[in-house]
């Protein structure tokens, strides 16, 4: 939901680390922005900044944004800060502004719903878990355990080598 296009993944993996949220479920959602759905996120991004601002910057239908965004990336990448400010600063600028209220609403409109059922489902899966520990815990402590007396016998009748017999002691 930001116009720093190939930094979701990693922004929103330092979101969820700072938060103690799942990464690997930051990423899931973070994939819905793909390729067919980017166009019509920055539009709406550029618009509700130009709305937030004010006008006084390009109309959304004058922008090329895969341009704009490549041009970036070149300039990000020679470093040449000047270029990049001059060129995308009038389209990032309106974008930055209007991708936080619109990942805000986005966000609630997500995790309100959803945290109470994945709350549920960890509840569920952790009693699961732990009873199934408890099973198991209880079985180990069903079975027959050798005495002493036994592994000497063992030992003596070479059943056993005496070297385990040594480990266990």
């Amino acid at each position: 939901m930001t116009p720093f296009v190939g930094l979701h993944f990693v922004l929103s993996a330092i979101v969820a680390y700072a938060m103690r949220a799942n990464i690997l479920a930051s990423a899931i959602g973070t994939a819905v922005g793909n390729p067919w759905t980017f166009p019509f996120i920055w539009v709406w991004i550029y618009n509700a900044g130009l709305w937030m601002i004010g006008s006084g910057h390009l109309d959304s239908t004058e922008v090329e944004f895969a341009t704009v965004f490549s041009q970036s990336m070149e300039a990000l990448i020679r470093f040449d800060m000047a270029y990049l400010i001059k060129t995308s600063g009038p389209v990032l600028w309106p974008m930055l502004v209007g991708s936080l209220p619109t990942a805000i609403v986005t966000w609630i409109i997500f995790y309100v719903p959803l945290q109470p059922m994945i709350s549920r489902y960890q509840t569920k899966r952790s009693h699961k878990r732990s009873k199934k520990r408890r099973e198991r815990k209880k079985e180990r402590a069903e079975r027959p355990q050798l005495a002493d007396e036994d592994l000497e016998l063992m030992v003596s009748s070479d059943v056993i080598p005496e070297t385990i017999v040594a480990d266990k002691k």
